[in-house]
């Protein structure tokens, strides 16, 4: 089999899951297992998945709330796909992504990870990350530079590393499996919307917002102890912001990073925009 599709579901509003269920379905790459797992057996979705016929879905079932961390690392266990694609229980996958992601694994024997950019349902807006390896690594010491539910991974990679989810680092641990994985492969974005992404009141990011912030700084601290060179890169290369007041009325934002600068009149209208090659 080629690819394991693992999903953990917890308390999905039904409209989203059957949305991201049918885009899994409707991929054009149809080599694949479809795993869900049930993290919420008092209140679970069982109706829902099963009401799809389709044998390469797989329904799973917690007898407790295990939490994600535990979670994912049991989908792990359970997939007997080549690849792993990780996608999240209230997105929606474009038609080709597995296609895409497969065929530059398949291209790519040394990249362990592929993942791409991701669309905002609500807007149509497009979060894009950087291409390459290294950027994508030392752009990592300021955040997560691959989308985490847009991705796969080869289950050979994590098998020969031994890297895990990690509860401890929960509602970020997903960043920290990539920091791990840091000096174990190579990693790459496809430069195109793999996802859409929902984002809505009840994503972990702003359920935990407090949570999520206290965790981030600690995986921060991880990878400039860590990652001492990518730190000191990410340090000279990072973003500046500065802004130029009037009788203390923000008039300008100045926007800085390697790649370009960028000018905004009242902190929202485009004025100017300088691109440069980092040296």
């Amino acid at each position: 089999m080629k690819i394991s599709v693992l999903t953990p579901i917890y308390r999905t509003d039904e409209r989203y899951l059957r949305a991201a269920i049918e885009s899994v379905l409707a991929q054009t790459f149809a080599d694949f297992e479809f795993l869900l797992l049930d993290d919420c057996p008092e209140d679970d979705r069982e109706q829902v998945v099963r009401s799809y016929d389709d044998p390469r879905i797989v329904y799973l079932k917690n007898e407790r709330n295990m939490g994600i961390s535990a979670a994912r690392n049991r989908l792990l266990d359970e997939a007997k796909g080549e690849y792993l694609a990780i996608f999240d229980h209230d997105d929606v996958c474009l038609p080709e992504r597995f296609a895409k992601e497969v065929a530059y694994l398949d291209a790519h024997p040394e990249c362990g990870v592929v993942s791409g950019w991701t669309r905002i349902t609500a807007n149509g807006a497009v979060n894009t990350y950087p291409e390459e390896d290294h950027e994508i690594k030392w752009r990592m010491m300021g955040g997560p530079t691959l989308w985490h539910p847009a991705s796969m991974i080869r289950k050979s990679t994590l098998e020969a590393t031994g890297v895990r989810y990690e509860a401890e680092y929960f509602p970020v641990e997903d960043y920290m499996l990539w920091l791990r994985l840091l000096p174990h492969t190579v990693f790459h974005n496809l430069q195109e919307a793999l996802i859409d992404y929902r984002w809505h009141d009840g994503n972990t990011s702003v359920v935990r917002k407090r949570q999520l912030m206290a965790a981030d700084r600690r995986v921060r601290a991880w990878a400039r102890v860590n990652c001492p060179e990518l730190y000191a890169e990410w340090e000279l290369c990072r973003e500046t912001v500065r802004r130029v007041r009037l009788w203390g009325m923000p008039i300008l934002k100045v926007t800085a990073d390697e790649r370009e600068t960028e000018v905004r009149l009242f902190d929202k209208i485009p004025f100017l925009r300088i691109s440069r090659r980092f040296r």
